[in-house]
């Protein structure tokens, strides 16, 4: 039976960065999967942390990640960066241009990262967050192998296709909104079937097109848009962004990300921009808008709560439990 494990924050990064070395990453990609995965469990996002740490090692070794890839950066015009990542993680560019891309969208008030050519990117909002604490407001898009239908449809043809948000605001953590275009994340059903526990009727359908509430027969199926057709219809809106305007795969040309050798060829969209330019007290109004929409009308502000969990994490460490250890510990 699995058991509880807590472990610090360098001890935690130091024991992804060497299992990723372990299965073939360059020093590089291993401490940006590694970064990424660790945050997003420190947050409490445990379906995008260790446990899915674990589906890069995988795809490390399988070659569905390329652990040896460096990606190349265009700029086609000064506020855009076009990067092929040819093959490698999501998070390996994103953090090569990461300094000229805040640099570049506070000189010219916008910047554009495109990306194709890249494994999937796990939690999307950790991107956006980290261009709001350095003062920008971000928009984020991605998309990755079809996992589902489409508005009317029942076969798959769009993936989760998430879209993250995030603006600063002064003396707090930054607004940060992170979520699928469809009715629950692939992991979070996943997670579901793993543990043998139900799942709402209206998330997805089996493989014969019946809606259920088993999560294993899901998994089988197709997933269902949030909200119905409106739900679909941002899938379609991202998949344009992350795969139209990036040159990445579309959903349903892209292989998957559990299987096989190759890459998923996903792409990532992100819109950074530069609030003080058109207004200077931008991060002062954000900060006594998002107050009273907390403290005067109750409205949960997303963001603050991972924020304190990073930082708790920073002071206590994360847990995990044996079973997601011994599948990252490179002895394994």
């Amino acid at each position: 039976m699995a058991q509880a494990v807590r472990l610090s924050i360098p001890q935690a990064l130091a024991l992804c960065q060497a299992a990723a070395s372990a299965a073939g990453a360059r020093p590089e990609t291993a401490r940006s999967l590694a970064m990424a995965s660790v945050t997003a469990q420190a947050e409490g996002q445990t379906p995008v942390g260790l446990s899915h740490f674990v589906d890069y090692l995988d795809a490390l070794r399988a070659g569905r990640i390329d652990g040896q890839a460096w990606p190349q950066i265009a700029r086609p015009a000064r506020p855009f960066f076009h990067v092929d990542a040819r093959g490698g993680t999501a998070h390996l560019g994103f953090d090569l241009a990461f300094d000229d891309l805040v640099t570049t969208a506070r000189d010219l008030g916008v910047a554009v990262f495109s990306q194709r050519n890249a494994f999937t990117c796990g939690a999307l909002g950790y991107f956006v967050r980290r261009l709001a604490e350095q003062g920008l407001v971000a928009l984020a898009a991605t998309n990755g192998p079809a996992l589902m239908a489409g508005s009317g449809g029942a076969r798959p043809v769009f993936c989760t296709n998430p879209v993250a948000f995030a603006a600063p605001r002064a003396d707090g953590p930054p607004l940060v909104i992170d979520q699928a275009s469809s009715a629950a994340a692939f992991v979070a059903i996943r997670a579901a079937a793993e543990r043998g526990e139900p799942i709402p009727a209206d998330w997805a359908l089996d493989a014969a097109g019946r809606p259920t509430t088993d999560a294993a027969e899901a998994l089988k199926g197709v997933l269902l848009a949030a909200g119905g057709p409106r739900g679909a219809n941002i899938a379609l809106m991202v998949e344009v962004l992350a795969a139209g305007l990036t040159g990445a795969n579309w959903s349903l040309d892209a292989p998957s990300f559990l299987a096989g050798s190759q890459s998923p060829g996903s792409g990532l969209f992100i819109l950074a921009l530069e609030p003080k330019l058109l207004d200077p007290g931008f991060e002062q109004r954000m900060a006594r808008q998002l107050g009273r929409l907390a403290h005067a009308f109750g409205v949960y502000i997303p963001g603050a709560r991972k924020a304190a969990m990073r930082q708790q994490a920073e002071d206590d460490g994360i847990w995990t439990d044996t079973d997601t250890l011994g599948r990252i510990s490179p002895a394994r």
